[in-house]
């Protein structure tokens, strides 16, 4: 029995140890427009496409699963293997579309963060360089375990999106007939709706940083279950969270017949609607998940670009060691910092072209990342299986056909 006890406390501390990497994706993709589109959802929506996050939550584990596998198994980052399974040109094409689209999500999250701190009267021009300061210190103290460790306290604000739902106090009954029960219209805004929370839960950053910081920590195939345990719980906890989102406007807003652009908006209109606590609250969240994706974007851009094209890279690095990792990372904070000074409509359109470019590479990238899977030189005994493909697949093809009812969407009505 004590045998059995050892070696159970021994597998859950080992499983601790290991944990980090798809949590931390995880929670980073509830970031600044991820907020917004759920809290829009709700806001929009009511209850209504609560269902639809199951069927996000089956296909978003299968996608990081694959990333995480390819680095237990290959010790490279996607990019690398895209560059070397498919040519320098394919792998451009992706590096360029990737660094448009995670530019345009640092701005928001940048903006996510400030905007939070503005509703608890910190006015920007303070918060916008301290945020700066900040995500360059944790980045540059030259420690992946370092950097780890501080995303997943940081991540623990994020309970405050679960009090606020329950602050907030919805009709429960319905809720969990929603979640259970599903309801479609084929009414265009309802459609793009449902585009959209599909769209902002499984996006190209997440596959290039989930992997590589696989590889960065050091996870082989002799852990993989463990990170593969990792994988789910990140998926769950990421959806869980926008699950509680979309409760905490539906609640309000949605029975107040408000609707919302921003996420920030939607910390505003809680205030008069379910008190100071539930705004505050609402508010802290906004900041916690903005925070770490303005560190987990630029990092996954970083490691994208430098493993494309064979530049050091790697958070236990010196900026001498690796100073065009560093750099891009500078890059991306410095101009995060002063786009955020510009009017709000050109902000409001760097976020529509970062959605559209972002719908054009997800799939491709997807589409690579199935191709590696399924490639024994590359995977060896550790290539998808069959049920395992057709889910990946269907994954595909479903985002494929979202992207080209997205592209088309200005053509009809």
């Amino acid at each position: 029995m004590n045998q059995k006890n050892g070696g159970f406390v021994k597998r859950m501390l080992l499983l601790f140890s290991i944990i980090g990497p798809g949590l931390i994706t995880g929670i980073a993709d509830d970031d600044a427009t991820g907020i917004a589109t759920y809290a829009s959802v709700g806001a929009s929506y009511g209850y209504r496409m609560l269902w639809g996050l199951f069927l996000i939550t089956i296909s978003l584990i299968v996608v990081q699963e694959m990333a995480a596998r390819m680095g237990a198994v290959t010790g490279k980052g996607l990019s690398a293997l895209i560059r070397e399974n498919f040519g320098v040109k394919m792998t451009l094409f992706a590096m360029v579309t990737l660094l448009i689209t995670n530019l345009a999500i640092t701005v928001a999250d940048f903006a996510g963060a400030a905007a939070s701190l503005e509703i608890l009267n910190i006015p920007k021009i303070i918060s916008v360089p301290l945020i700066a300061l900040l995500v360059w210190m944790v980045i540059l103290r030259g420690s992946y375990r370092k950097a780890e460790r501080f995303f997943l306290i940081l991540s623990l604000v994020m309970v405050s999106y679960i009090i606020t739902a329950f602050l907030v106090k919805p009709d429960w009954g319905e809720v969990i007939k929603s979640t259970f029960v599903p309801s479609f219209s084929f009414d265009r805004d309802f459609v793009l709706m449902f585009i959209a929370m599909v769209g902002t839960t499984i996006t190209p950053w997440m596959q290039f940083y989930h992997q590589a910081s696989v590889v960065d920590k050091g996870i082989d195939v002799k852990h993989y279950e463990y990170e593969k345990m990792d994988v789910v719980i990140g998926s769950l906890v990421s959806n869980v969270l926008a699950f509680f989102i979309i409760v905490t406007t539906a609640a309000t807003l949605n029975k107040a017949g408000i609707t919302i652009d921003m996420a920030e908006d939607a910390a505003a209109a809680l205030r008069p609607l379910a008190g100071n606590y539930a705004s505050t609250l609402f508010a802290i969240g906004l900041f916690g998940a903005s925070l770490i994706a303005a560190h987990i974007v630029p990092l996954s851009t970083a490691y994208a670009i430098t493993e494309a094209f064979g530049f050091e890279n790697g958070l236990d690095k010196t900026f001498k060691e690796a100073p065009v990792f560093y750099g891009i990372i500078l890059f991306f904070i410095i101009l995060g910092s002063l786009v955020i000074f510009l009017p709000s409509s050109v902000f409001i359109q760097l976020i529509i072209i970062s959605q559209v470019v972002t719908g054009i590479l997800t799939p491709i990238i997807l589409i690579y990342m199935i191709v590696l899977t399924n490639k024994k030189e590359v995977m060896g005994e550790y290539v998808n299986g069959r049920i395992f493909n057709a889910i990946a697949w269907v994954t595909v093809g479903f985002i494929i056909l979202l992207t080209v009812i997205l592209t088309l969407s200005p053509l009809i009505g």
